[in-house]
């Protein structure tokens, strides 16, 4: 299971369900699933940090 902070890029599969923020501003959060590809936001690459598990 990844921890509470582990961090994923855009394009990346996740590594785990759960509740992601966009590191840095704007920032958003987002429900995504295991094995999903990390979506972008606002049009450009970003980094994820799981901050609640699903």
């Amino acid at each position: 299971m990844a921890t509470i902070g582990t961090t994923a890029r855009t394009g990346e599969r996740c590594p785990e369900s759960g509740v992601w923020q966009v590191v840095g501003t704007p920032s958003t959060t987002a429900p995504i699933a295991k094995n999903n590809v990390m979506p972008p936001y606002g049009g450009r690459a970003v980094t994820w940090r799981l901050t609640q598990y699903a």
